[in-house]
């Protein structure tokens, strides 16, 4: 069975439902990029979310949990398919972190970070859409995660991306988000920890195309 829960987007006076489809586990996307997008058999599917960012860029998001019998979060698997829209050619993304993986033979750029459930989320963010959904579905994010981020550009204009973000529960390994940012008390920690995050999220998706 393909499942897609959706959330309508509203494009002048047309409506778009997520273009994405699902089926066990794997995402298939026929455009912008043509791949599937596997996710471990474990984790359980949320739903689907699209919208346009700030009048700006077409989102389209995939949600995935690892989650305990009473739908506390351990583990986040945020796929999302990102372009700007045809009125907005001059804007351009401007990822810029160092650091590199290439994942099914494509580069992806790589950041991480730690963040605490209760710092303020920007009105109308991706962040607060995915949020939005986990928790109509009755999950819950725990206090503290961290995040590692893959960004994918697919064009040389750098105008549409494939980010898939893989988070997991802070306190599984005993640590809230104060410990781990800058000025914590555990923060020279944070290297060992982050390495580890990026090679677990590597492994947490695969791609086909």
């Amino acid at each position: 069975m393909v499942v897609v829960f959706a959330v309508p987007l509203v494009l002048g006076d047309s409506t778009a439902k997520p273009e994405r489809t699902v089926q066990d586990n794997v995402i298939t996307s026929e455009r912008s990029p043509k791949v599937r997008v596997r996710l471990p058999e474990s984790a359980k599917y949320v739903g689907a979310d699209r919208w346009v960012l700030y009048d700006i860029a077409d989102c389209e998001l995939h949600a995935f949990v690892d989650a305990d019998a009473q739908k506390n979060v351990q583990r986040l698997y945020w796929v999302q398919f990102e372009g700007y829209v045809p009125s907005r050619s001059d804007l351009h993304h401007t990822y810029d972190s160092p650091r590199h993986a290439t994942i099914g033979g494509w580069d992806f750029y790589v950041d991480s970070w730690v963040r605490a459930k209760a710092e303020e989320t920007r009105a109308g963010s991706d962040f607060q859409h995915i949020v939005n959904l986990i928790e109509a579905k009755g999950y819950q994010l725990p206090a503290g995660m961290m995040y590692v981020r893959f960004v994918h550009l697919l064009d040389e204009q750098k105008q549409q991306e494939l980010m898939i973000i893989y988070a997991e529960d802070l306190m599984g390994i005993g640590y809230s988000a104060a410990d781990l940012q800058k000025g914590g008390r555990f923060y020279d920690r944070w290297p060992s920890l982050d390495e580890a995050l990026v090679e677990r999220g590597e492994n947490a998706f695969s791609l086909a195309r």
